[in-house]
């Protein structure tokens, strides 16, 4: 129609002829160009129209299409199996159907995006190649893949679920994704990798299997929420990531659930460990931070590692049930830790070291499931501070080996006279105003 409107148009009818023209015939009366320019702008104020393509299942069907699609177009997939790998270097939405799979047939990525805006949804993508060296994944994003939504595919047989590295804004949300099993764990793809992703959201996706669940570095305000991750080393992983947050994510049977490394600032709040093995949580130089209203049960060897992080804030979380509730050391004592529940740890606290350190803020210390204290003014806090290490526990931990002597009447002494005389107390924590029942959380 445009052709056809342009076809009309003489080159004499310029803008300033037509004016004229115009102006002759009267207000009721405008001649055919004037009608033609107008109908052209408003033609060319409309936006093209995106085509919404079906392509049919095939080997190198998928990439024949995309290299004819324009910015904007629909590619709507079939049931059935496209092989090879694709490249997509133009803003368009895949769209599949159950049954569409896309398979690399074991060699490099199965999909590469290397242009803004680009939607990958509804597909099962398989069988990248197997090599860690040039990074095979499922789906690879690179630099120029701003903005790309990565939604409700299924992911098995890739040695990495999703790589982001290097776009902006990018959306990995609601995928299953089946990590490798056939190399050591150390030696896996992770389910979601990003490097150098800012404002990335990754939420409510399963990962099962591989390395990490998610492994994040050198990154920046990214949102990690409502996913689920078992059987993996760490459930989700930071590296030098700053200004980000992680909520509502379980973490089951993993290594580890949340290690957090050389990062600042961070959120962590409504999180689950369920029956992780070695430590639910670990700060290593991670500050101010606020890790609120998580939850660690099953078993851990520790609930919480903190090793040289210091001006975060702890409080509202639940540790029940591991080996040890906090083991804190080099340097980790400027950090606020209240209103938390120490419930069934074998050892609550271990802290090796000679600094008397509070914890308790503003009036509100910790519950201890192992604090006989009584309260008898019924204000809910204990009567008494309450200590979780002393001079045995101080003994036992910088030489192991007197573990042998702990039900010596030598150990038996030494506790007395502690309980006798306070002021020989060696340093660690107090808590001035421990609770006497354990707070609610606001993330159950």
């Amino acid at each position: 129609m445009a052709g056809c409107w342009l076809s009309q148009l003489k080159q004499s009818d310029t803008p300033e002829s037509m004016s004229v023209k115009a102006s002759q015939t009267g207000p009721t009366g405008p001649t055919n160009s004037l009608w033609l320019l107008v109908g052209l702008s408003l033609l060319l104020a409309l936006p093209s129209l995106a085509e919404d393509t079906v392509v049919p299942a095939g080997n190198n069907t998928l990439q024949l299409a995309v290299n004819a699609a324009s910015a904007g177009d629909i590619l709507s997939l079939s049931a059935g199996r496209y092989t090879g790998t694709l490249v997509i270097g133009t803003s368009v939405s895949i769209v599949g159907q159950p049954g569409s799979i896309v398979d690399a047939q074991g060699r490099g990525d199965v999909i590469r995006v290397n242009a803004a805006d680009v939607s990958i949804q509804g597909l099962s993508i398989i069988n990248s190649g197997d090599s860690l060296d040039t990074e095979d994944s499922g789906i690879y994003v690179t630099d120029q893949g701003d903005r790309v939504l990565i939604e409700n595919n299924h992911f098995e047989g890739n040695l990495v679920g999703v790589f982001l590295k290097g776009p902006d804004a990018a959306i990995v949300r609601n995928n299953t994704i089946i990590g490798s099993q056939f190399h050591r764990m150390n030696d896996r793809g992770n389910g979601v990798y990003l490097w150098n992703s800012p404002g990335t959201i990754v939420e409510g996706n399963h990962i099962r299997y591989g390395r990490d669940g998610i492994f994040v570095a050198t990154s920046k305000n990214n949102i990690f929420r409502n996913n689920r991750l078992y059987d993996l080393r760490f459930a989700i992983h930071y590296m030098y990531t700053q200004d980000s947050e992680i909520s509502g994510n379980i973490s089951r049977g993993n290594h580890s659930a949340w290690a957090l490394m050389f990062s600042d600032r961070l959120i962590v709040t409504g999180n689950r460990s369920e029956g992780d093995r070695d430590r639910a949580m670990f700060l290593n130089t991670v500050n101010y931070s606020t890790i609120s209203d998580n939850q660690v049960s099953g078993g851990a060897e520790k609930c919480v590692f903190i090793y040289n992080a210091n001006m975060n804030t702890f409080s509202g979380n639940r540790f029940e049930g591991c080996d040890i509730g906090i083991h804190f050391t080099a340097g980790s004592e400027k950090n606020k830790i209240f209103g938390n529940s120490f419930i069934a740890n074998r050892t609550q606290v271990k802290y090796v070291g000679t600094r008397h350190i509070e914890w308790s803020f503003e009036g509100k210390g910790n519950y201890w499931s192992d604090n006989p204290a009584f309260d008898l003014n019924n204000d809910g806090i204990s009567d008494q501070p309450y200590r979780p290490n002393g001079m045995v526990d101080q003994l036992v931990w910088k030489y192991p080996t007197a573990k042998l002597l702990l039900g010596s009447p030598v150990m038996q002494i030494l506790r007395w006279v502690q309980s006798e005389f306070p002021a020989i107390h060696p340093g660690g924590v107090r808590d001035s105003v421990p609770l006497m029942t354990p707070p609610e959380q606001e993330n159950k």
